[in-house]
């Protein structure tokens, strides 16, 4: 029981600095691919939401797609981590991200008695995107250039938050599949991580927070004791140039850093496949994570005095 107490004590504070701020939190495909850590991570949500936390939820699912691609035998064709996305697969992306993975998503907050509304970005002209272009990139490191046509990949262009500020507005979760279209309403896979760093931005969010399938950014990747815990821009910056960052950690790192100097106040990277990540990342001083933030020397790293005095 003390135990339970003194980690009540601690969270208050956190519970009197972020309410009504919105935090953005992306959750990886890897992440949701076992029901019962799904329902996890929605029951923590759900705790954010009824402490007054304006949670948008954006969720992957590249995991999922391989499985249904597979299962309809198409090979899926994947470069460098990169999917491409040609007429099938996109029919695939629409089938996984919109419906079934975005449906067992809701159903999760349905069950905690949690309003939640899905779309896309699709929905709402919530995203708009262009097809991504002809790209030189290396299959493997060393490997030779090869030219590669993504097919129905997009970057976004902009983003209108309206829609999500009227689900936010009404006491709901917005919970977004990583789907945009152009002003033509051609429809285009889209990359989540972006998809969550451009809405952070928008939103003007407190938080953007990852979660993925390894602890945070590792010094060396191969030492999972090397976990960063606390870094600013410049010293991620100097890790990728390093070379330290390599393969889904580059995409992830490119995004909270492109939301930072876009105005979001810290990013967080953490692994949503251990229980109680998300909650004691937010809620404890130790975290268990990556908090990345602008600058050091201009961030406390304790709770602000008039969090604890409020």
């Amino acid at each position: 029981m003390s135990d339970v107490i003194g980690a009540l004590k601690q969270a208050i504070p956190y519970v009197r600095l972020y309410k009504e701020k919105v935090f953005v939190v992306k959750v990886g495909g890897r992440v949701l691919q076992k029901r019962d850590t799904l329902e996890a991570l929605v029951e923590e949500v759900c705790l954010l939401h009824q402490v007054g936390v304006e949670i948008v939820l954006v969720h992957g699912g590249g995991p999922q797609a391989t499985e249904l691609s597979k299962r309809l035998g198409l090979e899926p064709q994947i470069v460098a981590g990169r999917r491409v996305t040609d007429a099938q697969t996109l029919e695939v992306a629409k089938m996984v991200y919109a419906g079934s993975l975005s449906v067992d998503l809701l159903s999760a907050f349905r069950a905690h008695e949690t309003r939640a509304v899905g779309l896309s970005g699709v929905d709402g002209k919530l995203l708009t995107a262009k097809r991504r272009h002809k790209k030189l990139i290396e299959p493997f490191p060393g490997a030779p250039k090869v030219e590669v046509d993504f097919g129905f990949v997009g970057d976004i262009e902009s983003v209108d938050p309206q829609v999500l500020w009227h689900i936010l507005k009404g006491d709901a979760v917005p919970v977004i599949s990583p789907l945009a279209c152009d002003e033509q309403g051609t429809v285009f896979n889209v990359n989540a991580d972006s998809i969550a760093e451009a809405v952070a931005r928008a939103l003007k969010a407190e938080k953007l927070i990852v979660m993925t399938d390894v602890d945070g950014i590792l010094k060396d990747p191969k030492d999972p004791f090397s976990l960063v815990s606390y870094a600013d821009v410049s010293e991620v910056e100097a890790l990728k140039a390093e070379g330290r960052l390599s393969g889904g950690m580059l995409p992830k790192v490119d995004g909270v850093i492109a939301a930072i100097k876009g105005g979001v106040r810290r990013a967080h990277i953490i692994n949503g496949t251990r229980p109680g990540a998300l909650l004691t990342e937010i809620f404890t001083n130790a975290g268990c994570g990556t908090m990345i933030v602008a600058k050091k020397d201009v961030e406390p790293t304790a709770v602000p005095a008039e969090a604890v005095l409020a």
